[in-house]
Parts: C-alpha cells; sequence; structure tokens
C-alpha cells in the first residue's frame, strides 16, 4: 500500500508520461455541449475511456443519451465494438448521469509495467470515441432534431 504521497506522486508520473507518449490535445471538455464530456479513467483494477453526460436539466440528459443510443449499431459496428451504453449510470455521491465508456481490466496505475498497455488503449480508443463524435457532433448537438 502507497502513502497519499506515493500514490500522488505515481498518478502525476503517469499522466506526465501520458502525456510525453501522445502529445495531443484531446477532445475532454471540449465537446461545445454544455456538460458533455470525455474523460480518462484509471485505477488498480482497470482502465476506461469515458463519455460522460450530466446536463443538470433530466430532460436534457435524456435526449443526448438517446441520439448516442440511435447511433449505437455504428457506434459499436463502425468505432468501438466494447462500447458499453448506459443511461442511468449512478456516481458514487449518488448524482445520475449517463455514461458511455469502454474498459480495459487487468492494468494498473501503480504496476508501470502496464503503462504502455494503458497509454496505447487511452490513444486508440479516445480517438475512435473522438472521430464518432466529429462524425455526427452536429446530430447529437442538435435539441431540436429528436431520435
Amino acid at each position: 500500500m502507497y502513502s497519499k504521497e506515493e500514490s500522488l506522486k505515481i498518478k502525476k508520473e503517469f499522466w506526465v508520461q501520458f502525456a510525453e507518449t501522445y502529445p495531443r490535445k484531446w477532445l475532454l471538455y471540449d465537446t461545445k455541449i454544455k456538460d458533455v464530456t470525455f474523460k480518462f479513467y484509471v485505477d488498480n483494477k482497470k482502465a476506461k475511456v469515458l463519455l460522460d453526460i450530466e446536463p443538470k436539466e433530466e430532460e436534457k440528459r435524456k435526449i443526448y443519451f438517446e441520439k448516442i443510443e440511435s447511433l449505437k449499431t455504428i457506434l459499436l459496428d463502425e468505432y468501438l465494438p466494447d462500447a458499453i451504453l448506459e443511461r442511468n449510470h449512478y456516481l458514487e455521491n449518488g448524482k445520475i448521469i449517463s455514461r458511455i465508456w469502454i474498459e480495459k481490466l487487468n492494468v494498473s496505475l501503480n504496476n508501470k509495467n502496464t503503462w504502455n498497455e494503458i497509454f496505447d488503449f487511452f490513444s486508440q480508443t479516445m480517438t475512435q470515441f473522438e472521430t464518432f463524435f466529429f462524425e455526427y457532433e452536429d446530430y447529437i448537438k442538435d435539441l431540436e432534431t429528436n431520435t
């Protein structure tokens, strides 16, 4: 078990090395849709690439999720075959969001031997996710066009 300081140092080293290995600007919070964000996640058991849909207005969250859900076949067949779509994902704080994610198991933030595997997973998966998003962003953003 690591101390809090050691854990923070490992996390910082991980993200710095990832940025050096894949020096590009990721879409992340710049989707141009309020409260719709891409995220990287890693812990001691898995790594994930996430698209979180969390507008405060329930109706907007529902619409954005349903738009992406209507593209599910395309998303799975052409971009990310292992994507999981979850309409109601419960965060630890009890908040309900919609989430689409891809997960890689048996990797660990604390095991430097798996870092390159995580970096490759992050890069390949996020690139595919961004490509999908850019291809369909006009449709996803347009709240007037129903699914």
